[in-house]
C-alpha cells in the first residue's frame, strides 16, 4: 500500500524548484500574476450571517456547455436560499493548472474545484482537498451512482472528489467524404483506418498540400494531447506506469505512438494548430474527414452532416474514460459541508438529466440514465450509443501524485513525433531517461 507523505506546500514547491529550476523560474513569474487573478475571483466571505457564499472554478468548454451548467448553478441556487454557488470560468484546464496551485500554495482555494481525475495525487500531496467517501457513504443516493464511475476518482483506499460526468473518446467522421470516397464500412481496426484515411486525403493539384486530410491529429504537449493518444495506447496493450513507476518503452507505447507517426508519414493526417487539438473549425469546414473527439464536441451541435465509430482495435478493443470530477477543497467545516451540499445535487437525478441531455456527457446517475427523458434523448441521437456501448472497454489515465510530470514528458514526446524532429521510439526513450532522473525524488510515497 503506497503511503502519503503530507508535506508543506512551500516545501514541495521548493522541491520541486530544485527538480526543475529552469521551468520553475518561469512558474514563479506565472504565479505572481496568477494571485492577481485570486484575488479578483476569491470572494468568499460570508456575506450575511444566513448565507454562505461559495466559489467553485470550472474550465467547462465548449461554451454552450458551460451554459448548461450556469443554468443548474442557478437552480440550485433558486432552491437552496442558504448556499450561493458562484460559478467561475478559471481558463481551459491545461492553462489552469497553475492558477490552482497557486490558489492552494496561498491558503486562498476556490471552495469546489472542477478538474480532471489525474490532478488528484498532486492536490493529495498539498493537503489541500477533502476526502469524501465517509460523506458518500451517509447520501441517501449513493446507490445510484454508477459504480465505475468512482473509480478512477479514488487514491490509497480514500474517495478525494465525485464525478460530475463520465464519458469516452471516439472518432467523427463526415458521411458525405466517406460516400465520396467510396467508403462504405467503418474502419474497425489500425489497418482499416490507415487505409481510410488515405483514400479521404484529396490532393487534387499535386502540390504536395492536400485540400482535405483523412485526419487531424493534436500537436502540443498538454493533456489534450495525451488524453487523444491513449485509445491507442490501450488498444495497443500499452501502459505508462508499471509498480507504480514510469513506463514509456513498452511495446505497445511504441507501437501507439508509431501509429501516429505513420498517419503522417503517409500524409494523410494533418496536425491541428499547437494546444488547440480539441477545436473542430477543420472538420467542420470539410478539410479533414475524422476527428477524435468524445460526445462533449461541438460537431454534435453544427448543422455538418456526422456520424460516429468507435476507436479501431490493434491488440484489443479500448478506449479512454473522459471523465470530470469535482473536489471540495479545504477551508472550514460550515463551507465544506455546504459544499457537499451542491456536491450531492450534481449527483441526483434531476442534475444529471439535464446536463447530459443538454452536453451530450454521459450521466453517472442509475436513474437519469434510465429514465424516460434520457431514454428519448438516445434515441434522438443514436450516434451517442456508440459511446455508451464503449464504456466497457474504457479505461482511465493513471492517477498519481507524479501524473503532471508524466503527463508533461509524454507530451512532449508525442509532439516531437508529430513534428518529425524524433521517432516514436527515440522519442519515448528520451522522455523515459527523463522521467527516471526526477522519479525517485519526487514521486509520493
Amino acid at each position: 500500500m503506497n503511503i502519503i507523505i503530507f508535506l508543506s506546500p512551500i516545501k514541495i514547491f521548493f522541491r520541486n524548484l530544485i527538480a526543475y529550476p529552469r521551468k520553475f523560474i518561469t512558474l514563479v513569474i506565472s504565479l505572481s500574476l496568477c494571485l492577481i487573478f485570486l484575488s479578483s475571483c476569491q470572494q468568499v466571505v460570508k456575506k450575511n450571517n444566513d448565507v454562505i457564499h461559495l466559489t467553485l472554478w470550472q474550465g467547462i468548454n465548449p461554451p454552450v456547455n458551460r451554459d448548461v451548467f450556469q443554468k443548474l448553478v442557478d437552480k440550485f441556487n433558486q432552491t437552496h436560499s442558504h448556499i450561493q454557488i458562484e460559478s467561475i470560468f478559471a481558463g481551459a484546464l491545461d492553462q489552469q493548472l497553475p492558477k490552482v496551485l497557486a490558489a492552494v500554495v496561498g491558503n486562498a482555494p476556490p471552495d469546489i474545484l472542477s478538474f480532471y481525475p489525474q490532478i488528484t495525487g498532486q492536490l493529495v500531496e498539498l493537503g489541500a482537498v477533502r476526502p469524501l467517501e465517509d460523506w458518500l457513504d451517509k447520501l441517501s443516493m449513493k446507490s445510484e451512482v454508477i459504480p465505475n464511475s468512482l473509480n478512477e476518482l479514488k487514491l490509497d483506499g480514500h474517495l478525494w472528489s465525485v464525478p460530475l460526468y463520465t464519458s469516452n473518446m471516439g472518432i467523427f467522421y463526415r458521411p458525405k467524404l466517406f460516400q465520396a470516397a467510396g467508403i462504405t464500412e467503418m474502419p474497425k481496426t489500425w489497418k482499416e483506418l490507415r487505409e481510410a484515411a488515405k483514400k479521404l486525403t484529396i490532393d487534387s493539384n499535386g502540390d504536395n498540400r492536400p485540400e482535405q486530410y483523412g485526419m487531424v491529429l493534436p500537436l502540443g504537449k498538454g493533456e489534450w494531447t495525451v488524453f487523444s493518444w491513449f485509445p491507442f495506447l490501450l488498444s495497443a496493450g500499452g501502459e505508462v506506469v508499471t509498480n507504480n513507476q514510469p513506463n514509456l518503452m513498452n511495446p505497445g507505447a511504441v507501437t501507439a505512438l508509431k501509429f501516429w507517426e505513420d498517419l503522417l508519414k503517409d500524409g494523410s493526417a494533418t496536425l491541428s494548430a499547437p494546444e488547440r487539438g480539441y477545436e473542430e473549425d477543420a472538420f467542420i469546414a470539410g478539410r479533414v474527414a475524422m476527428q477524435i473527439t468524445g460526445p462533449w464536441t461541438y460537431i454534435t451541435k453544427s448543422d455538418v452532416d456526422y456520424g460516429v465509430f468507435p476507436i479501431p482495435a490493434n491488440t484489443s478493443q479500448a478506449t479512454v474514460i473522459g471523465g470530470g470530477n469535482l473536489y471540495v477543497m479545504k477551508t472550514t467545516p460550515a463551507r465544506e459541508k455546504a459544499a457537499m451540499e451542491f456536491l450531492a445535487y450534481v449527483l441526483s437525478e434531476e442534475f444529471q438529466t439535464e446536463w447530459s441531455i443538454g452536453t451530450g456527457f454521459l450521466p453517472v446517475n442509475i436513474k437519469s440514465a434510465e429514465s424516460a427523458a434520457y431514454q428519448q434523448y438516445l434515441n434522438q441521437k443514436p450516434w451517442l450509443k456508440v459511446f455508451m456501448e464503449q464504456m466497457p472497454v474504457a479505461n482511465a489515465r493513471p492517477t498519481i501524485a507524479g501524473y503532471s510530470r508524466l503527463s508533461d514528458s509524454l507530451g512532449r514526446a508525442i509532439e516531437s513525433t508529430l513534428m518529425g524532429k524524433s521517432t516514436a521510439e527515440n522519442a519515448l526513450k528520451l522522455a523515459q531517461e527523463r522521467l527516471e532522473l526526477i522519479w525517485d525524488n519526487n514521486k509520493d510515497r
